[in-house]
């Protein structure tokens, strides 16, 4: 590959091919400019350190799961009922990455909590996404509470078991899903919604 047209796209599409082989511990910058047929100077010139890769792969794979969601914010239908449908793809978006493909998952896993500021600023993301949807719902009388981005910090950390990796183990318990039915109820009845309804 020509060095001049080398793209910070296309060294993160090498990387994560990289990792998939080789693993997080194992994988160099070497590695990942010999993917390209490049020098590893070409790396650097794009990402200064093998961290500042790495985190950038992590952060495009965190994206992967945030993007979908944006749609949902962005909507202007009743906001419990997008909220509800937020968290559902949130939800089967992360069980269907750890469940699906475990090996793939642990690779991930273990570069990402390996950057804390990455993950730090995908949960922000996601809970600034959950303000937004109850702003709008307190906008259309449709929730009751004064302080939107204090109630999405509660929301998203009281739903924890079912997004949260670290929980995983949990997520084939055959009762998970009426677990969350109830505990939906009662978030739904804390912000003042007049009925918790799926979509």
């Amino acid at each position: 590959m020509n060095d001049s047209v080398l793209t910070s796209e296309q060294i993160l599409d090498a990387a994560e091919q990289v990792l998939r082989r080789y693993g997080p511990a194992k994988t160099t910058v070497v590695d990942v400019a010999r993917a390209l047929d490049v020098s590893h100077g070409s790396i650097y010139r794009h990402f200064p350190s093998k961290a500042a890769l790495r985190d950038a792969v992590a952060a495009r794979w965190l994206h992967r799961v945030s993007q979908p969601l944006r749609a949902i914010v962005e909507e202007d239908g009743p906001a419990p009922q997008r909220l509800r449908r937020w968290y559902d793809i949130l939800i089967a978006t992360k069980r269907a990455k750890i469940l699906d493909d475990p090996e793939l998952f642990a690779t991930y896993h273990g570069m990402i909590m390996d950057s804390r500021e990455v993950v730090e600023a995908h949960v922000e993301e996601l809970v600034a996404q959950i303000a937004r949807i109850i702003a709008s719902g307190v906008k259309r009388g449709e929730f009751a509470i004064d302080n939107p981005r204090r109630a999405a910090e509660a929301l998203f950390h009281a739903t924890t078991r079912y997004h949260n990796p670290l929980h995983k183990a949990e997520w084939r318990d055959p009762n998970i899903g009426r677990d969350f039915d109830a505990l939906w109820s009662l978030l739904m009845a804390g912000l003042g919604a007049k009925a918790a309804q799926k979509p």
